[in-house]
């Protein structure tokens, strides 16, 4: 079933599923597998990575977890880690976007709400000169304190704090033009299985799985494959001791990294991405990804 074809409105999907609040979390994860996966979830013995995320938002409760879906919190949590050289620049903090001193910003710059996900309640500005200020301001504010993580049930993600943050663009050098890649580190138990490789994010969106020593997977999920073979980045091995350090003590999340003309930058941290709804070609990598989820917490 296509829910979205049915409730075409995001904001009347949003409205459906507020109206559901009172409905307990393990009825309302059933139901919500069950329209977005057309089969049902087992939550007593989970076997799929999708049906263990499920798992993973009733169950665990780490207040680790907490920083780390604040996307300013977290900054202090990577610090510790890893050390503040992974950190993009930050350019500025605000409760309101009415506070943001717009002359002391660049001419490039990325604002985003700490407690947006999903790549949503962010604004790319390339050129400042031709920022409408105003439409910003509103959309920033509008955005804050909307708890949409509790749409899908996510804990982690409900004691997030609304601030806006501003930070330093990031393009590479050789393609200013296109976005940068992103590489999605799958770790369980602080240990990297596998990855995904975002590319070409506004211009048709691709994607590729990778096993950790960076061999192509050939797993689809809504998201098409790229056909030019990409090269391991001469840093991989850095890379993946980073999400390594990063993920260590959490059964599983996924660490984003940033790989731009050597220099490698943190993304964030995701416990349950695409919330666990994702259909994988073939199926079977649904089980083999679940099969590295332990559960037992």
């Amino acid at each position: 079933m296509d829910y979205k074809k049915i409730f075409k409105s995001q904001k009347l999907r949003f409205f459906i599923l507020r109206m559901l609040f009172w409905v307990p979390d393990s009825i309302m994860l059933k139901i919500q597998y069950k329209v977005k996966m057309n089969r049902c979830l087992d939550l007593k013995k989970p076997k799929r990575f999708t049906e263990k995320i499920q798992h993973y938002k009733m169950y665990y409760r780490n207040a680790e977890m907490l920083p780390c879906t604040d996307k300013y919190q977290v900054r202090q949590f990577v610090e510790s880690r890893v050390g503040n050289k992974y950190l993009n620049e930050l350019l500025g903090v605000y409760a309101d976007a009415t506070e943001i001193n717009w002359s002391e910003l660049p001419a490039k710059f990325v604002l985003k709400t700490t407690d947006g996900g999903g790549g949503e309640n962010v604004i790319i500005c390339k050129d400042k000169s031709t920022l409408e200020i105003n439409e910003t301001i509103k959309r920033l504010n509008s955005w804050r304190n909307k708890g949409s993580s509790s749409l899908s049930r996510e804990w982690a993600y409900e004691q997030a704090t609304s601030l806006i943050i501003a930070e330093a663009f990031l393009e590479n050098i050789d393609d200013p033009e296109n976005s940068i890649d992103d590489y999605k580190f799958f770790c369980f138990n602080g240990k990297v299985e596998c990855l995904v490789v975002d590319i070409d994010r506004y211009i048709g969106h691709k994607r590729n799985f990778y096993d950790n020593n960076w061999n192509n997977l050939n797993i689809a999920t809504d998201c098409l494959c790229f056909d030019k073979e990409k090269s391991k980045p001469d840093n991989f091995e850095e890379m993946v001791d980073v999400a390594e350090k990063l993920s260590e003590g959490f059964p599983f999340v996924r660490v984003d990294l940033y790989n731009i003309n050597g220099r490698i930058l943190f993304g964030e941290l995701t416990f349950y991405p695409w919330s666990g709804y994702v259909q994988f070609t073939p199926d079977e990598f649904d089980f083999a990804l679940g099969s590295k989820f332990r559960l037992d917490y």
